[in-house]
C-alpha cells in the first residue's frame, strides 16, 4: 500500500473509533463560525488621573475615544459617571476634584459623538478612599463610566 492510502485507512480509523466512543462528528455552517460581535452591550470602565488632578492621562483619553467610536451604532438609554479622589487634601477639596473629574469625562464622551441621551454625573469624593488600617488608595483617583445600551 501507498504511504497515502495508509494515512487515509489511519484517518478514518480514528475517526471511527471517536464516532463509537460518542465523539460524533459535527459540522457548522458558516453562520455558526462567523459571528460578528455586537459593541451594544453593557459596559463600565475606569478612567485615571495624576494625583491632584482632572485632566485625563494619554490613556484614558485613548479609552474614550475607542469607546466612543465603538458606541456610535448603539442606543444609549443610560450614562453614569463617577467620579473619586484619593484622600490626600481635605474633605471639600476631594469632593469639587472627584466633581470635575466626573464632568472631564462626560465631556469627553460628548465630545467623542457619544450618543448619550444624558450623563449622570456624581462624585464620592474621598468617601472609602483609606483602607481599615488608615492607608491611602492611590487607586482612587479615577472616574467609573457605566453606560447601559441596546442595538438601533
Amino acid at each position: 500500500m501507498h504511504k497515502t492510502t495508509m494515512a487515509l485507512v489511519a484517518v478514518a480509523a480514528v475517526g471511527f473509533g471517536l464516532s463509537a466512543a460518542g465523539c460524533e462528528h459535527f459540522t457548522r455552517t458558516r453562520a455558526d463560525l462567523v459571528r460578528s460581535s455586537s459593541p451594544c452591550v453593557d459596559t463600565q470602565f475606569t478612567v485615571y488621573f495624576d494625583e491632584g488632578s482632572s485632566r485625563m492621562t494619554r490613556q484614558a483619553a485613548q479609552v474614550i475615544q475607542e469607546t466612543g467610536r465603538a458606541m456610535k451604532e448603539c442606543n444609549i438609554t443610560r450614562a453614569q459617571v463617577v467620579g473619586l479622589s484619593d484622600a490626600v487634601g481635605g474633605s471639600a477639596t476631594n469632593l469639587t476634584l472627584s466633581q470635575r473629574r466626573a464632568v472631564t469625562v462626560a465631556g469627553a464622551l460628548r465630545q467623542q459623538g457619544l450618543p448619550a441621551p444624558s450623563f449622570e454625573i456624581a462624585a464620592a469624593g474621598e468617601e472609602g478612599a483609606t483602607t481599615a488600617d488608615g492607608r491611602e488608595d492611590p487607586v482612587r483617583r479615577q472616574a467609573v463610566v457605566m453606560l447601559t445600551v441596546q442595538p438601533k
